[in-house]
C-alpha cells in the first residue's frame, strides 16, 4: 500500500464504507444520468471552453455519455472506465479501456498521448487521487488541460471518508490541493457553474477545478 497522499492527512479519508472490489461494484450497467440536464449542459460548456477542437481527449472514469459538445468533433475520444457495456454504449468514443485505477493508478498510454483530459462526477471515488493525476500530467501535452467537475451527487458507499465531511468549497479545495500535490500542473483554478438564473439555483450544482500540464523540465522525469 502505498502512503497517504497528504502528510498531514490520515490513510483513513480515503476509505470507503464499501471497500469490496470497484469491478464488483460497477459489475452491472448503469444507464443513467447521475445529474441532471442544466448540469451537464454546464459541463459541455466547460469542454467547449477548454478542450481544443480537433484534438485528443482523454474522457477518464468514463461512463456511456462523455458530455463533450455534440457541434464538436476532437481526432480521438478514448475512454477510461470500469464498466466495458457502459463504454461500448457511448457514441463519443473512438477507443475504449477498462481498468480500476484505485488499484493500478499507472495509465496505459504514452507520454504526451493527450491534448485534453476530463473527469465528470467521478474524482471523489479515487483513492490514489494524487498518483492517478500525476500519471495524467504525464500522459497529456504541456499545457493540455484537464477538467475536474463534481456536483454533490455521488455513490456514498464508494465515495471517499474525507469527502463526506467537506462541503462543496470543501470540495474544490480538496481537488485543487490533489493537483498541487501531484507536483506537475500549473495555473490551477476552481469554477462554480453551477446553472443559475437571477441567481437561483435552477439545476443540479456543477463545480469544477481546472489545471494544465506542465511541461517537463529538461533532462528530468
Amino acid at each position: 500500500m502505498t502512503d497517504p497522499p497528504f502528510p498531514d492527512l490520515p490513510g483513513a479519508a480515503f476509505r470507503r464504507q464499501d471497500e469490496s472490489p470497484d469491478e464488483r461494484f460497477y459489475q452491472q450497467p448503469r444507464f443513467v444520468t447521475h445529474i441532471d440536464d442544466r448540469a451537464i449542459e454546464a459541463v459541455e460548456r466547460l469542454y467547449r471552453d477548454f478542450f481544443p477542437p480537433g484534438g485528443r481527449v482523454l474522457d477518464l472514469m468514463s461512463s456511456w455519455i462523455s458530455h463533450l459538445p455534440p457541434e464538436i468533433e476532437y481526432r480521438q475520444v478514448v475512454g477510461l472506465g470500469l464498466n466495458r457495456a457502459e463504454l461500448e454504449r457511448n457514441p463519443r468514443l473512438s477507443g475504449v479501456v477498462v481498468q480500476n485505477l484505485n488499484t493500478t493508478p499507472r495509465l496505459p498510454f504514452g507520454d504526451a498521448s493527450f491534448d485534453a483530459a476530463g473527469i465528470t462526477v467521478s474524482i471523489d471515488y479515487l483513492t490514489r487521487p494524487v498518483e492517478v493525476l500525476r500519471d495524467l500530467g504525464r500522459v497529456l501535452v504541456p499545457g493540455g488541460p484537464v477538467v475536474i467537475s463534481f456536483s454533490n451527487r455521488c455513490f456514498p458507499t464508494k465515495a471517499v471518508a474525507i469527502w463526506h465531511t467537506l462541503d462543496d468549497a470543501g470540495h474544490l479545495a480538496l481537488v485543487q490541493r490533489y493537483l498541487e500535490e501531484a507536483g506537475n500542473w500549473t495555473d490551477i483554478v476552481r469554477l462554480d457553474r453551477s446553472p443559475r438564473v437571477a441567481g437561483r439555483l435552477t439545476g443540479d450544482p456543477l463545480y469544477a477545478v481546472i489545471g494544465h500540464a506542465r511541461p517537463k523540465l529538461q533532462g528530468r522525469d
